[in-house]
């Protein structure tokens, strides 16, 4: 997941879906997904209900521009063995994080954390694990940066997996890329400032698949 850049409205996908009907097959499928997450993982059920009650809001929450906080899509993305995840060292937030990004208009979050993933990493040959099934949800905040105000991101993530070349390449998103030992990430238990566990959460649960 990324920081943020000022909006330029000529990077946003074609994609967005300006036909309703593809709007709200997109949006009760993402419903659809976060009630199941909630059935799976009901510690997260009430953030899963914030997410859903987010898909309601008149003012379009898969813009970057909505500054109340916005949907990101990110991929925890695994070799083919599973016992490794690539994980960027963020250049905006100076973190180590799974890789993902903005929605920038685009509804379906599982298409956004996959094309975030091989646009990131460089790797081809990536796939969604199961499908769009949510893996995680993330509700975080992100600091004021120029003139972007501070704000929510609210992020949808899924697994993917490379099953081709693991041999990466850094994107300007990066100050670095590293394969990790997943069970390594589970057992730093690494902190931040704002108390995000994020990263063992999501590494002990791939273990316990």
């Amino acid at each position: 997941m990324p920081g943020d850049n000022l909006p330029n409205p000529s990077d946003c996908p074609v994609a967005m879906s300006s036909n309703p009907e593809s709007v709200v097959a997109l949006d009760a499928a993402l419903r659809g997904q976060l009630a199941d997450y909630a059935r799976r993982h009901p510690e997260h059920a009430d953030l899963a209900d914030e997410f859903s009650t987010l898909l309601d809001d008149p003012e379009n929450p898969f813009l970057r521009d909505r500054l109340a906080g916005h949907f990101t899509g990110s991929a925890w993305l695994v070799s083919a063995d599973g016992a490794r995840v690539l994980l960027t060292h963020h250049r905006k937030l100076n973190r180590w994080l799974q890789l993902g990004g903005h929605a920038d208009g685009v509804r379906d979050l599982a298409r956004v954390a996959l094309t975030e993933a091989e646009e990131e990493s460089g790797l081809t040959g990536l796939v969604l694990e199961d499908g769009a099934v949510l893996f995680d949800i993330d509700k975080h905040w992100i600091p004021e940066r120029h003139d972007v105000p501070g704000h929510w991101h609210y992020d949808a993530r899924y697994v993917v997996r490379a099953v081709g070349s693991e041999v990466f390449a850094i994107s300007e998103e990066s100050l670095a890329l590293a394969w990790r030992d997943v069970a390594d990430v589970a057992n730093a238990a690494i902190e931040t400032p704002d108390g995000d566990d994020s990263l063992p959460r999501m590494a002990k649960r791939w273990l316990a698949r």
